[in-house]
């Protein structure tokens, strides 16, 4: 398996739903259509030549200034028979958070899953049982978004600038 392989494949396949691409580091990085989440995930699983089984990491990350997708799903798969990995992105607007969720592919995507929606408030549309697992859940925010300052407002010798916002 190479990245190009892949690559082409997966632009066969799924033409104007696959965003866009880069490498880093030798894996392959593509950015995919949030709405076609769970078939591209299908296909990779599924597909003879892709066997993407293992569903390393599934985390969400914030980035407030990507006005209209500051949300974004990241998939980390590998094909254990040829020891290929490959990320996936997907961005979601934080004013709709709503994707699909993929742990009927992936017995390990249901706690991750939830975890993500306990963080960041990513809803994963057809999970089984999408809860808060480790904050209260009288909890009205989530603490992971990059929402608040991080240091206090009285301060004049800290700005977020220095803490990468």
């Amino acid at each position: 398996m190479t990245n190009e392989a892949v690559l082409s494949e997966l632009q066969s396949k799924f033409g104007d739903k696959i965003v866009s691409h880069s490498e880093e580091y030798g894996m392959l990085i593509i950015e995919i259509s949030a709405h076609s989440n769970y078939e591209i995930l299908q296909f990779i699983k599924e597909d003879a030549s892709c066997k993407m089984t293992f569903l390393t990491t599934l985390c969400g990350i914030h980035y407030p200034e990507k006005t209209g997708s500051e949300l974004c799903v990241m998939y980390q798969l590998h094909n254990m028979e040829a020891n290929y990995r490959l990320r996936l992105k997907a961005y979601i607007p934080i004013s709709n958070p709503k994707i699909k969720s993929v742990s009927g592919l992936f017995a390990s995507a249901n706690w991750q899953e939830r975890q993500e929606y306990d963080f960041y408030g990513i809803e994963f549309e057809g999970h089984p049982d999408l809860r808060r697992i480790l904050n209260m859940d009288d909890m009205d925010y989530f603490p992971m978004r990059k929402e608040y300052k991080l240091e206090d407002g009285t301060r004049d010798d800290k700005e977020d600038k220095f803490f990468g916002r």
